[in-house]
């Protein structure tokens, strides 16, 4: 008796995937629950388990586009299935990963993860590797950055985007790390970071300029009342951008805890489609990286987004005296449709005062 693999649904608007890494050989034997390959869409990564013991036989290759429902591969019985001559089954290492919702299926289980954390054989395709000439190479898209650079294009055409700029000092929130950060983490079980205080002050920021919480829908303006702040997280497979719910009702050891389990899920590949919706506004640190200045581009349909950057010492003038500190330059893209260059400012200002006095977020006023 066997068992076909099916590629199951994984999501409403998700049609069709491809297959980014077979975790298996063609002719392995496999339990019930191993990973059999890693499926890529245009949201996330989704590990395809089997539903039972068998021998793997492989129809669909490494990189191949394949539908929802499409039969990728059989789980023939161990007892009833013929040996696979050795030199049919080839080794190869697994393609990085992106995106996809875990949904129950009739021939597989889910369980979101990537084959970025795998150095797993694949069967080898010649039809669906990079193409090289020895002076550049040439590959398919992933679903993922295809995904990636529709979203950036359409959020060029279909919004007014200006970006503004300030600076915060960042001695007050770093000193007080400093003197408060271990016994936080002693009692929390986590380190005190730097993107807890912006999310703390974008709540602040948003409660003081509310158009920045709309968006449009057409010829209607959507008010949200509501803070699920997007952080935006770079992986191996692209940008992705999880959403902090409802952190205008957290504490700072509740936001970083959110955050690191965000950051465990982005490199393991186990972010869901769940995780991704639903945010109001977004924050981007390209400090992490070194970038001192830029222009983030808004994560439609939202208004606005905070870039972060590099932390740099420079002098600046404080009660009439030159003197060196440890500054942030911060950039508000926002679409000028909706929100005016009055309120863009008065934003930035409320973020800026939130960070150069972290004691009024800690306290709320």
């Amino acid at each position: 008796m066997s068992l076909e693999v099916k590629i199951p649904a994984v999501g409403e608007s998700v049609t069709s995937g491809m297959i980014s890494a077979w975790l298996k050989n063609d002719g392995d034997t496999v339990s019930k629950g191993d990973a059999l390959l890693t499926l890529e869409t245009d949201k996330v990564s989704t590990e395809i388990t089997a539903d039972c013991g068998g021998v793997l036989r492989i129809k669909a290759a490494t990189g191949a586009e394949v539908k929802i429902g499409e039969v990728v591969a059989i789980i023939e019985d161990a007892a009833a299935a013929p040996a696979q001559p050795a030199q049919k089954r080839t080794a190869k290492k697994s393609v990085p990963a992106s995106e996809s919702a875990p949904v129950p299926a009739v021939s597989v289980s889910l369980s979101a993860a990537a084959a970025v954390a795998n150095e797993s054989p694949a069967i080898a395709i010649e039809n669906t590797a990079p193409a090289s000439d020895g002076r550049s190479t040439r590959r398919k898209l992933s679903p993922l950055r295809r995904k990636i650079a529709a979203q950036l294009v359409m959020a060029q055409h279909t919004a007014a985007i200006l970006t503004t700029f300030n600076e915060a000092d960042m001695s007050a929130v770093m000193a007080l790390r400093k003197e408060l950060g271990e016994d936080f983490q002693k009692q929390h079980g986590i380190k005190l970071g730097f993107m807890s205080f912006f999310i703390k002050a974008v709540v602040v920021a948003l409660k003081a300029v509310p158009q920045i919480n709309a968006r449009l829908e057409g010829d209607e303006l959507v008010q949200n009342h509501f803070y699920d702040i997007g952080v935006a997280v770079g992986t191996e497979r692209g940008l992705v951008v999880p959403v902090v719910r409802g952190a205008d009702a957290k504490t700072f050891p509740e936001l970083e805890r959110d955050l690191a389990g965000f950051a465990t899920r982005a490199r393991e590949g186990k972010i869901t489609t769940d995780d991704l919706s639903g945010g109001v506004f977004t924050l981007s640190n390209g400090g992490i990286y070194g970038s001192l200045l830029s222009t983030p581009i808004l994560n439609p349909p939202q208004s606005g987004i905070l870039g972060m950057h590099k932390i740099q010492e420079r002098a600046v003038v404080v009660n009439g005296q030159i003197v060196a500190r440890p500054m942030m330059y911060l950039a508000l893209s926002y679409d000028h449709r909706v929100v005016d260059g009055k309120e863009a400012v008065t934003f930035l200002v409320k973020v800026k005062e939130g960070i150069e006095q972290p004691s009024r977020l800690l306290l709320g006023v």
